[in-house]
C-alpha cells in the first residue's frame, strides 16, 4: 500500500512540476515583455525567464520530509529576494542585496539546522549552495548534475540499505528530488528558462539532505565532494574560457575548476577581499597548482594581478558572474 502511495505521489509531483514550470514560464514571459519583472526577465538571448526555480522550490518545500522541508523553504525565501534585488549595491556595507540575502540564509541553514539535530551536517548541507549556485551558468547544467546525484544517493541508500524516516523509505527523497528536476527541466536544458538563486540553492539544499539521509555526516561529505567534482567536470570547457577571459590563467588544471566551484563566485571573492585585502599571491609549488590553489589564492580585489593576461585576450565576455 505504502509502495502504491509514493508511485502515484510521484506521478502527481511530475505533473506539477512540468505543468507549473509551464505556466509559470508563460506568466514570466508575458510580464517581463511589458517590463514588469526587472531581474526576473533579463536580456539573454532577447529575453529570458528567471526564477522557474519557484516551481521545484515550493513542490520540495511541501513534500520534502518534516523538519528537513524548513531547510528548504528558508534557502528558497532568501534566494527569490536575491533574485528580485540582483545587483543593486547595499551602499552601507559595500556588498550587493542579493549576496546579502544568500549569506543570510545560509546562516540561518545552519543554525536551524543545528536546532533540528543535524549538528556540523547542517553547515556542509548549507554550505552545498556555493557549488549548486556555480553549476548553474549555462544551460541545463544544474539540472544534469541533480538527477546524476539523486539517482547515485538512490543506488547508495539500496545498497548500504538506508534507514527509513518518518516511515517513508529513505529512497523517497532523492527520488522526489530526481521527479521535480525531470519535470522541471526540458526547457531548461532548451535554454528557455533559468532556475535562478531560487531554484539551484533550493536544489543544492535538498541533495544535501538527501546525502545526509544516506547515512549521516561523512556520507554527506563523500557525496557532497563528488558532486562539486562532477560540476567541475561539466563545467569545465566554461570554465577554461573564464579563466583565460577573466582571470588571466590560461593553462587551468582540474584542480582550478574544482576550486571555482567551490569557492568561486560572489561570496567567494567577497571573503577573499576581508581575507586577502588587496594582496595577491603567486602559486608556483607544482602540487599546489595540481590541486588548485591558484584559483583558491586568485584575489579580484588585488591591486595587480600575480597572473599573465595574454595581449590578445579581451576581457569583456562576461560568463554569469
Amino acid at each position: 500500500m505504502m509502495y502504491t502511495s509514493v508511485i502515484f505521489a510521484m506521478i502527481f509531483v511530475f505533473f506539477l512540476s512540468a505543468v507549473g514550470t509551464l505556466a509559470l514560464n508563460f506568466i514570466f514571459k508575458f510580464f517581463g515583455k511589458h517590463g514588469y519583472l526587472g531581474n526576473l526577465y533579463p536580456n539573454v538571448r532577447g529575453g529570458i525567464p528567471r526564477g522557474i526555480g519557484l516551481v521545484p522550490f515550493v513542490i520540495l518545500s511541501f513534500y520534502l520530509l518534516p523538519k528537513f522541508n524548513n531547510l528548504v523553504l528558508i534557502i528558497g525565501i532568501f534566494a527569490f529576494i536575491d533574485d528580485v534585488l540582483g545587483r543593486k549595491k547595499c551602499v552601507p556595507l559595500g556588498i550587493e542585496w542579493g549576496q546579502l540575502s544568500r549569506g543570510i540564509g545560509i546562516l540561518l541553514i545552519m543554525i536551524v539546522g543545528i536546532m533540528e539535530g543535524l549538528g556540523v551536517s547542517a553547515i556542509l548541507i548549507a554550505l552545498l549552495v556555493q557549488p549548486l549556485n556555480i553549476s548553474d551558468m549555462q544551460p541545463g547544467s544544474t539540472c544534469i548534475v541533480t538527477v546524476i546525484m539523486s539517482i547515485l544517493t538512490i543506488i547508495i541508500m539500496v545498497l548500504v540499505n538506508s534507514p527509513p524516516t518518518s516511515e517513508l523509505l529513505a529512497i523517497y527523497t532523492p527520488l522526489l528530488i530526481l521527479i521535480v528536476c525531470l519535470g522541471y527541466c526540458p526547457l531548461d536544458f532548451s535554454g528557455k528558462i533559468m532556475l535562478g538563486e531560487v531554484g539551484n540553492h533550493t536544489f543544492g539544499v535538498a541533495l544535501g539532505i538527501a546525502f545526509y539521509l544516506v547515512g549521516g555526516f561523512w556520507w554527506l561529505l563523500l557525496l557532497s565532494i563528488i558532486t562539486t567534482t562532477l560540476i567541475a567536470f561539466v563545467r569545465r570547457n566554461t570554465l577554461k574560457v573564464f579563466f583565460r577571459q577573466r582571470l588571466g590563467l590560461i593553462n587551468p588544471t582540474f584542480g582550478d575548476y574544482f576550486m571555482d566551484v567551490l569557492t568561486g563566485g560572489g561570496l567567494g571573492d567577497l571573503a577573499r577581499k576581508y581575507i586577502l585585502k588587496d594582496k595577491q599571491y603567486s602559486v608556483t609549488n607544482p602540487l599546489l597548482i595540481s590541486l588548485g590553489f591558484r584559483r583558491l589564492l586568485y584575489n579580484p580585489h588585488a591591486r595587480s594581478s600575480a597572473y599573465h593576461r595574454p595581449n590578445d585576450v579581451k576581457p569583456r565576455i562576461r560568463l554569469g558572474r
